[in-house]
């Protein structure tokens, strides 16, 4: 199944390269890898907690002239401080959640798999001293150097343990012990953290116009980065007003764009609209563009980046699967390579994950 990935590319105006066919563009679920139990712990039903070869509980030493290597998705820093997703190649290993921490470590294992432009989140040293699984919840226990970090660095460090863990189906929720102690606050801002962290809690924070924290709800959205001719996806959570229908407050704000000073770029153009409300048909939601929409080639086919972006921010709603495009009614668009987009698009499986 074909999967989202980096895409290399000189400059935004230049033609992208889309595999489309049909529903089969990026399609995929939140990644379904599993949670290894801790060392004090018993091994329960196979496939729960645990992956990869087991013989009485313990794992079996592999050969790592042979060893089969697996994606993974970690959320690393990029040059410009933000924290993204990026899609790496690592060894297979039943200590999946335990792996995937080891690999944010700075200085450890992920120096030699690290994109041009991104660095490991976690203080040099941090060691992994246990995982434990209570109801959804992960509580990873890390050692002291866990606590030197940069001040900067504490919502990035929040931030990335709570997406690259939540990666896996059975983790909704992460709690930090240091040396086995609670942690009600990180060690260095005091950023709560008691009731554990999810993904609801945001990421790369962009407040905008909205001051009402009340009244709003927070959204996120992809934009693009640029380093080099690398392009790629950035998460970004907004606040917008409460009264706004989901759908639509999404497109306006994709519409609207990343703040001037954030470094990130989009190609969704101000006269872009919507001709009538969205349709949701059981998680399948159908947006009507004016044909400002046809943007690439001269005005006869929809952007690569402007598509996965839609894509990507309208399935961060819940309920939302598929995402299909008409222009003024008309539901048989073409890429920029001229094939045809007529099927729903889902979510891909990670979002920069190198090329096609």
């Amino acid at each position: 199944m074909p999967t989202f990935n980096k895409i290399g590319v000189g400059i935004i105006g230049a033609a992208f390269v889309l595999l489309l066919s049909g529903c089969g563009f990026f399609q995929g679920e939140r990644a379904s890898q599993q949670v290894e139990q801790p060392n004090d712990a018993t091994y329960v039903e196979e496939g729960m907690l645990s992956e990869g070869p087991e013989e009485n509980g313990e794992i079996i030493e592999v050969d790592q002239q042979n060893v089969e290597m697996v994606q993974r998705e970690l959320y690393l820093i990029d040059q410009n401080g933000y924290v993204v997703p990026q899609m790496l190649q690592l060894p297979k290993t039943k200590e999946v959640a335990k792996q995937a921490l080891e690999y944010l470590v700075q200085n450890g294992p992920i120096m030699e798999e690290l994109p041009n432009g991104f660095r490991a989140v976690l203080p040099a040293g941090t060691q992994v001293l246990g995982l434990n699984m209570e109801e959804g919840t992960l509580v990873a226990d890390f050692s002291t150097e866990f606590t030197e970090y940069a001040p900067e660095d504490e919502q990035r460090i929040v931030q990335s343990l709570t997406w690259t863990l939540t990666q896996f189906d059975n983790i909704d929720r992460v709690q930090i012990r240091i040396n086995g102690h609670e942690q009600p606050y990180m060690p260095v801002n005091g950023t709560p953290i008691n009731d554990g962290l999810s993904r609801a809690d945001g990421i790369n924070f962009d407040h905008g116009d909205v001051v009402d924290v009340q009244n709003s709800k927070a959204m996120t959205l992809y934009f693009l980065a640029q380093n080099g001719e690398d392009m790629y996806y950035v998460p970004i959570t907004r606040r917008v007003e409460k009264a706004n229908n989901n759908v639509e407050a999404v497109v306006a704000e994709l519409i609207e764009g990343p703040a001037y000073d954030s470094k990130l770029l989009s190609e969704f153009h101000p006269d872009l609209s919507l001709v009538e409300k969205p349709k949701n048909d059981e998680g399948t939601v159908t947006l009507n563009f004016n044909e400002v929409l046809l943007g690439s080639l001269q005005g006869t086919a929809v952007s690569e980046h402007l598509l996965k972006s839609l894509v990507l921010s309208l399935t961060e709603q819940e309920g939302i699967e598929q995402v299909a495009l008409q222009v003024n009614g008309d539901s048989l668009l073409h890429n920029n390579e001229g094939e045809e987009i007529s099927e729903p698009v889902s979510r891909p499986e990670a979002v920069n994950t190198g090329s096609f």
